[in-house]
């Protein structure tokens, strides 16, 4: 009883080291998501020539094409060295920005698309591992809250050290890069922390598992590898993969939008004077809150919970129609693609800066019902193949934001010359592809 009072205590520890590592190097990945089309904006006049656009394209189609072998990754080194090493990649793309050099930007781009799918499908792996039918709910919670602290912090800091400003000084730029560095690093280092849970077993359960481990020393790492990716290629062809495929598209849509658009479109309203800048912080830090508090609350009472995940689900549903509706009335269409002076323009209703940052809330709360159930629905489902089964849930994801932004941009295309010339308010286009991954 008390060996497995220790195993249970150990794998809670582990899932609130993975979730304090992960807010530590998003609060470093994820500002520098909000404010990265805002810097290479300002270095526009300079001899970097990169553009956030190219980078995001060269990012999300490598991420893509890694979930194929990030499960033979994990399997081959496993998820704790597989974070690590992802950790690194994370935090020298962040550093690129401390002295931008335009072929060291696009090269790390490539990079960090390779790292983001090992890093990600490993952390699923991990979750898992760290978690059974009845604690998956719980913990899925605890990281997702602890993930979304990274937006608070992060946001924080960029609301309070750039209020008032309109153009980021180099000074500002090297200052802020050089500390999200050191922070992300430091979250990479906290993967060591994580240890292998143990289990409780009878001596017979122990000599069979010798006996596999002395079989599995055997196998050459790369039919480990093979077999991951045949597994993978399995369970993509399943009813249940199919059906969760719809919400986790999804969630690729709506994390377009939110990662890091929203944050511009505020920015460039010149309505809302000089704290438009400093106003893409604060969006930032009330997307988190939304997100703690569902993930705090939904991790809460996952083992309360009677009526399962479909109510919690439904509620994103409606939270996130309530927010897309209000943004719709208040952001004008050409915030997306405005200068850096910003828009004049008008929408339905004339910009608020309240209801813009209630937006923001509801976005981040909505995103939460979503994610904390996806996480743990996958968890439960797929505890003996949950490396795979991660690999696709991130792949569909990544996929989905490729789909919506290239429809997105033709959209554009046919759309702009009819609205400006019939000064139409049209519909919100949402172009910035500076993203988390």
């Amino acid at each position: 009883m008390k060996h497995n009072m220790n195993s249970e205590l150990k794998k809670q520890l582990n899932i609130i080291v993975l979730g304090i590592a992960f807010m530590f190097m998003f609060t470093a990945f994820q500002t520098c998501g909000n404010i990265a089309q805002t810097v290479i904006t300002n270095l526009n006049h300079t001899d970097f020539h990169g553009s956030g656009y190219t980078s995001m394209a060269v990012i999300y189609g490598v991420f893509s094409a890694s979930n194929i072998i990030s499960p033979s990754v994990v399997a081959v080194i496993g998820p704790q060295l597989s974070m690590f090493i992802s950790g690194i990649f994370y935090s020298l793309y962040i550093a690129i920005f401390i002295q931008p050099i335009t072929w060291s930007f696009y090269t790390a781009s490539v990079f960090l698309g390779i790292a983001a799918a090992v890093l990600w499908t490993a952390q699923g792996n991990c979750l898992t591992i760290n978690s059974n039918e009845n604690t998956i709910g719980r913990n899925s919670g605890i990281f997702w809250a602890l993930l979304q602290f990274s937006l608070f912090f992060g946001n924080l800091y960029i609301y309070f050290a750039w209020q008032g400003k309109t153009y980021i000084s180099e000074s500002d730029r090297r200052t802020v890069f050089i500390s999200l560095t050191v922070i992300s690093l430091v979250g990479t280092l906290l993967f060591f922390l994580i240890r292998t849970p143990n289990e409780t077993i009878s001596e017979e359960e122990e000599s069979s598992a010798e006996t596999i481990a002395d079989n599995m020393s055997g196998q050459s790492k790369t039919s480990r590898a093979m077999d991951a990716i045949k597994r993978s290629f399995k369970l993509c062809a399943t009813k249940r993969i199919l059906l969760l495929s719809v919400p986790t598209a999804y969630t690729g849509l709506e994390l377009t939008f939110f990662s890091g658009v929203y944050g511009t479109c505020i920015g460039a309203i010149k309505k809302f004077g000089v704290e438009g800048k400093s106003l893409i912080g604060l969006s930032g830090i009330f997307i988190g809150i939304g997100e703690i508090l569902g993930g705090g609350i939904f991790g809460l009472l996952s083992k309360n919970n009677r009526f399962g995940r479909n109510p919690v689900v439904m509620l994103g549903i409606v939270v996130h129609f309530i927010a897309f509706y209000l943004i719709f009335c208040n952001i004008p269409n050409d915030a997306p693609i405005a200068s850096m002076e910003g828009t004049d323009s008008i929408a339905f209703m004339k910009p608020s800066k309240e209801v813009a940052i209630f937006c923001s809330l509801l976005l981040g709360f909505g995103d939460s019902c979503f994610n904390t159930q996806l996480l743990s629905i996958l968890g439960f489902l797929y505890s003996e193949d949950s490396a795979p089964a991660f690999a696709i849930f991130k792949f569909i994801q990544v996929i989905s934001i490729s789909k919506w932004q290239n429809q997105m941009v033709m959209m554009f295309g046919a759309f702009s010359s009819v609205l400006d010339s019939q000064q139409l308010p049209g519909p919100q286009i949402a172009l910035d592809l500076q993203q988390f991954v």
